[in-house]
This record gives structure tokens, sequence and C-alpha cells, in this order.
């Protein structure tokens, strides 16, 4: 199976959340196999756009979320608050918080566990700059990064997990990383994660890509046997953009069935 994940990021308000959600229905329209999607609009547009998406196989996600459930933690939203508006996927780590907010290994961590014991489904996001990968010290930060956010996970059955590899020179650049790149990280970040999870089945932990993923480039990645799926920002909220997106995804399964 693939997934699509859609992050709209702070880019639509509730109206424009709302339509955005029938027209990516529309791109369902009419397919024989679809890919697993999940849309994750901003916080203020949970509500309505579950409503659009309830009696499709579309899953709700969040674009962050806090390690505590309840608490006086100003402005910020608890899984029990997500869990109210049919929430299902927590998208955590994005290099965005990383680098804007300030967003720690360690808080990251946090949240990991207390989602997963909350029984919702994380997409934790990893990757390096520029700079790092220049200095090939890319693996170097991906280990750390995935040792520490994942330390202390204990997988029950039902659990799974999203791994979406973002080199963020690549995050809203244009400039995807080469197909080839994108194996030769994830085939390093699957061996990291069977070392730390020997015991986890098939299909319980997924490694996406992201970055500049568009209708042009998606099938190049989706075609490879070690690419789950992908993750899409500026993209998904462009229609025209991320219907070529899920077709591709679409096509990619259909092959894979003859």
């Amino acid at each position: 199976m693939k997934t699509v994940i859609a992050n709209w990021k702070m880019n639509v308000g509730v109206r424009e959340s709302v339509a955005l959600a029938r027209g990516t229905l529309l791109t369902l329209r009419g397919r024989k196999i679809i890919p697993d999607l999940v849309i994750c609009p901003p916080f203020v547009a949970l509500g309505e756009v579950r409503k659009v998406i309830a009696r499709s196989s579309v899953e709700l996600g969040a674009q962050n979320t806090f390690w505590e459930a309840t608490g006086s933690h100003t402005g910020e939203t608890s899984t029990r608050m997500l869990q109210e508006l049919g929430v299902t996927h927590v998208i955590l780590g994005h290099s965005e918080r990383r680098q804007q907010v300030g967003e720690t290994d360690e808080m990251i961590q946090k949240k990991v566990l207390h989602v997963l014991s909350e029984r919702f489904v994380p997409i934790l996001c990893i990757g390096e700059t520029k700079e790092e990968r220049t200095a090939e010290q890319a693996r170097e930060v991906i280990q750390r990064q995935l040792s520490v956010a994942l330390q202390g996970v204990r997988f029950r059955g039902g659990d799974k997990l999203f791994v979406a590899y973002e080199p963020i020179w690549a995050i809203g650049t244009g400039e995807s990383a080469t197909v080839g790149e994108v194996v030769e990280m994830h085939r390093f970040i699957r061996s990291m994660l069977i070392q730390m999870f020997p015991d986890a089945p098939e299909g319980q932990i997924s490694i996406l890509y992201g970055g500049s993923v568009d209708g042009e480039n998606a099938y190049g990645f989706l075609r490879e046997i070690e690419v789950d799926g992908v993750l899409v920002g500026g993209a998904s909220v462009k229609l025209n953009q991320f219907k070529d997106i899920v077709g591709a995804a679409a096509e990619v399964l259909e092959a894979q069935q003859t």
C-alpha cells in the first residue's frame, strides 16, 4: 500500500479548507484502487473538514499536539481535544517547528510517546540541512533524530508509525531530492528501524518522503519499493497538483496488482 499525506500548513482558513477537502474527495472519484489518504488542515478547520470526509476513506490528521492530555499549557492542543474531532494521525517534529519554534528531539520524543499511548498514529518528521548534507553528516543527523525521538517506544497491537524523511533543504524550495538520494536514505532509515524494532510486523512502520513533492515528480518516488508514500506540503493545496499525486500513487498500486 502507498500513503499520501497532505499537510496544508497555515495556508488555508476554514472556508478554504472545506472547499479543499471537497476537492480532495473528487480526486478519488472513479478510481478502483486508491492510496491511503490523510489530510492535515489547520487546527481551526479540523471540525468542519471532518464533516466533509466523514463518510469517506480519507483520514484526518493534525499538524501538531502537546505531550500532556490536560493542564495549564496556554496555546497548546491536546490529544483529547483532537480525539473529539475525529483526528487519527498527528504530524510531529516537522522541520518548520524545529527551526521556527525551537522544538528539540527530546520534546518530540515526549510527543511520540504520548501520541502512541493515546492510540494515534504519529507521523515523525526527520531530515538534515543542506550544510549537514554537504558536510556528509546526513546519516549522523538522521540517526540522532530517530534514536532520541523513538527512545522508549514499545509498540502494542494495532499501533502504527510513519517516519517521514524530509530533507530540510528540499522543503518548500522546489529543489526535491533525487530518487537515488531518497532511496539510499530510506534504506538507511529502514535498517535503523529494523535494529530498533526487530519484532515489528510488516506494515507497522512506514517510511514516507517529503520535500517539494509535486505532480511531476511524485510517480518517480512512489514507484520505488523503499518509498511507502509521500508527505505533501505546498502541492497539497493546489488541487490540480494533488490530483496528479494521488493519480501517481493509484497508478503504482494498479501496476503492483498486475
